[in-house]
């Protein structure tokens, strides 16, 4: 792909990348496959995740606020592990030290129900959760690049999910549900529904 946008170039962004001159081509197939899964993988697990949970809870009929989806995504956080970084000195964290120089991650679940952060964490509280501060986007210089356009496609993907299908629910009890478990994006491998 990356090649065809270089021998005929159109109004994209890997287009685009071509133009500006300043990568080579295996650059933009590293941008490129770097926005697949970053945009798409974690976006779709968490509207396949979300639609299941809402369902399941009966909420499908739930208005898609800004807090209603922030509490969805502390609460599933579809993203396992936070991205690896080096101490750059000792530090004790919760009676751990970590020395200078090693490698450490966060778990992403974790942090989101840290109960000292947010009060009775394991609960999903649509109504009156207030889930700011959750950390499914990462924060700080290493937050998402793309979490306000993910936090619209939720929003629109959710309330055009359940509005076109009214009455929509899971066909399968929980135990035929295959929970990606076995990939680094938390989600559903496939959910039958009828409707």
């Amino acid at each position: 792909m990356v090649a065809s946008k270089r021998a005929e170039p159109a109004d994209d962004l890997l287009s685009g990348l071509w133009a500006d001159g300043g990568l080579d081509a295996a650059e933009i197939a590293g941008m490129a496959l770097l926005l697949l899964v970053a945009g798409h993988e974690t976006t779709a697990n968490m509207l396949g995740l979300g639609a299941y949970v809402l369902m399941r809870m009966g909420q499908q009929h739930v208005t898609m606020t800004e807090p209603v989806v922030e509490e969805l995504l502390r609460y599933l956080s579809v993203p396992h592990l936070g991205p690896l970084r080096a101490a750059l000195e000792d530090v004790e964290i919760a009676g751990q030290t970590i020395k200078k120089g090693q490698v450490v991650t966060i778990s992403i679940p974790a942090a989101n129900r840290d109960p000292e952060r947010f009060p009775d964490p394991e609960h999903l509280d649509l109504v009156g959760g207030a889930a700011g501060g959750q950390l499914a986007f990462g924060h700080g210089v290493h937050q998402c690049l793309g979490h306000q356009l993910a936090r619209v496609e939720l929003r629109i993907g959710y309330r055009a999910l359940f509005e076109r299908f009214p009455g929509l629910r899971v066909a399968v009890h929980d135990e035929e549900i295959p929970l990606r478990t076995d990939m680094s994006i938390y989600g559903v491998h496939r959910l039958p529904v009828i409707w």
